[in-house]
């Protein structure tokens, strides 16, 4: 089958910054679009960034300008660079895929996420 595991969560100091990756593996044919989403304690699960095969990018409004995704096609991986973090940047991370396997199969996959916090 399908794993998507993801790294780089942790503890950061407000203004700081972390780096996320998920690594896409298994019977996979080809990734479409990748995605991170978070969620924060009592809140709904939210899209923060994501992106196509080619490339093209999308933010959430409170992420624009200070978050960054990308991905390595070679790699099945995506990365989310998070620079100038803030106490609300605090949620659970979650990568997300769209793959198709080499059954012909597509899969809507989700790792099993990250946890980042800031505080001082």
């Amino acid at each position: 089958q399908v794993q998507l595991v993801e790294s780089g969560g942790g503890l950061v100091q407000p203004g700081g910054s972390l780096r996320l990756s998920c690594a896409a593996s298994g019977t996979i044919f080809s990734i479409y679009a990748m995605a991170w989403y978070r969620q924060a304690p009592g809140k709904q699960r939210e899209l923060v960034a994501a992106i196509t095969h080619g490339g093209n990018t999308n933010y959430a409004d409170s992420v624009k300008g200070r978050f960054a995704i990308s991905r390595d096609n070679a790699k099945s991986t995506v990365y989310l660079q998070m620079n100038s973090l803030k106490p609300e940047d605090t949620a659970v991370y979650y990568c997300n895929a769209d793959i198709a396997t080499v059954t012909w199969t597509t899969l809507h996959a989700w790792g099993q996420g990250t946890l980042v916090t800031v505080s001082s």
